[in-house]
């Protein structure tokens, strides 16, 4: 590819990075990321990259507020040292979730993240499997929207199930698990989940036959695995043969990997928008698909102006 192009990264995820960077066939670019005594960053580019197609690879996954100031530096030096155009590569787009008012007097977080990031001189993203797709109307920039789909198609696709059935965990993500259910030529469930506090839930019962079926308990994420464990038991106590779980990004906070070791699950199926190394230690349930290839196809493709969606096709 030209010379034209510049792969960066912080420190959030860079052994992501460095797969996109061996799958393209570029060095990532020399950039320094300190942090000072009082904990305030600095960032400085080592090379030229004036007139540049410059990628910063940087999901703002924990320590999200951390990971997302390193990468509005780096946009930041990027416009200064005149890049011609700088793409944000965010795996796993933090504060996702805030995407409304839910409550009185309370910010629409994500909306603000995306302010921040045009603020910046930020001139595209690519990010995958949003939480809500309509978060990319929150960028007055073009958002290409990447699915982790097909990465895990072909896990599930290799796997030898018995009757299989994709089960959604609640409501709003009947069309995921439809879609895949589609393409491994499943049946679907459904979880009734009832939510009584942020990070809690209480799954009441299962809509659809799970009995002696393998079932696949779909999410775009897993945080702190409240809702894919209780929906895993009541899957088991309406006779399912097996139960697993699959998602794009393992979010995995406070007792996640408890829960999920204690769990009827017997897979954890994700990818590595977030970095999961000490995770998979400590649960021998994580099985980690690298959604690298992926990432570098559609960065090939944003560079040479060539269609991005024809990947899903």
């Amino acid at each position: 590819m030209p010379d034209c192009i510049k792969l960066l990264t912080g420190n959030a995820n860079r052994e992501l990075a460095e797969k996109v960077s061996g799958h393209l066939g570029i060095p990532l670019t020399d950039t320094t990321v300190t942090t000072f005594s009082d904990g305030e960053l600095m960032v400085q580019i080592n090379e030229n990259v004036r007139g540049s197609d410059v990628f910063v690879i940087q999901p703002t996954c924990t320590p999200v507020n951390n990971n997302l100031m390193e990468l509005l530096l780096i946009i930041d030096a990027l416009k200064r040292a005149s890049a011609r155009r700088i793409t944000a590569v965010i795996p796993y787009y933090g504060y996702a979730r805030q995407d409304r008012k839910v409550l009185p007097r309370v910010p629409i977080s994500s909306k603000l993240v995306a302010d921040l990031l045009t603020a910046a001189g930020t001139n595209r993203v690519l990010t995958i499997d949003l939480h809500a797709s309509q978060i990319q109307g929150f960028f007055d920039i073009p958002v290409d929207h990447l699915y982790a789909a097909p990465v895990l198609y072909d896990f599930f696709r290799s796997g030898n199930f018995r009757n299989l059935v994709l089960v959604s965990p609640d409501a709003g993500g009947v069309e995921r698990a439809r879609m895949f259910a589609k393409r491994l030529n499943a049946t679907l469930a459904i979880i009734d989940k009832r939510r009584e506090a942020a990070n809690v839930s209480r799954v009441m019962y299962v809509i659809g036959d799970v009995k002696g079926k393998d079932a696949i308990i779909l999410d775009d994420m897993i945080d702190t695995a409240g809702t894919i464990t209780h929906a895993a038991a009541a899957i088991i106590e309406n006779g399912a043969h097996s139960v697993m779980a699959a998602c794009s990004h393992a979010v995995l906070s406070g007792p996640a990997i408890k829960l999920i070791n204690e769990s009827p699950l017997e897979k954890v199926v994700t990818t590595d928008t977030i970095p999961l190394s000490e995770k998979v230690e400590a649960c021998d349930k994580l099985t980690v698909l690298s959604i690298s290839a992926l990432l570098a196809e559609a960065i090939r493709r944003i560079h040479d102006e060539s269609s991005v969606n024809s990947l899903f096709s």
